[in-house]
């Protein structure tokens, strides 16, 4: 297992990643599907691409020989980092893969960032992802905040109750 900051090269196997990890049949082999909730896309070649660009974001990946197992963005914010856009090969989901590149992105954060916190969001709706972040130091915050209806580049809802909330960890 290795760790590295993705580059231009690596966009499509992100995004492969991504889509297999929550979209369609393929990432009911995975416990963090969203197939139940969304269709449609978790990500574009666009989308990762902007994130590898911008100068306050970093896409980690996690290595499995040559093989990207696990991917998450970490941008810097003021005072904090955000996480997102974390996916893990559903075949190697319970593997460690995911929790190891967490705490990575929880380093970055804190040694090269100097960020005191990690924030995400996470759909209300995701007990056991939730549970599975709480376990991991997080708390919930309370702050819910609207899914995109009407926005497809984050996939189509099939609920019309979706809404996101905030998770913290101190991380300095």
């Amino acid at each position: 297992m290795t760790f590295r900051v993705a580059g231009t090269p690596d966009v499509s196997a992100i995004v492969e990643l991504v889509q297999s990890a929550y979209r369609g049949d393929a990432s009911r082999a995975g416990w963090t599907t969203e197939a139940d909730l969304l269709d449609g896309q978790r990500t574009d070649p666009a989308m990762v691409a902007a994130a590898i660009a911008e100068p306050d974001s970093i896409v980690l990946l996690n290595l499995d020989g040559d093989a990207v197992v696990a991917c998450g963005q970490l941008e810097r914010r003021d005072g904090y980092a955000y996480f997102g856009m974390f996916a893990v090969d559903p075949a190697r989901q319970r593997g460690g893969f995911g929790a190891a590149l967490l705490a990575e992105a929880e380093r970055h954060a804190r040694d090269a960032w100097d960020a005191a916190e990690v924030r995400m969001t996470v759909i209300v709706q995701r007990d056991e992802l939730i549970a599975w972040y709480e376990r991991r130091g997080y708390s919930r915050t309370g702050e819910i905040s609207p899914f995109p209806y009407g926005d497809e580049r984050f996939g189509v809802p099939r609920r019309p109750d979706l809404a996101f909330e905030t998770l913290v960890k101190k991380v300095a």
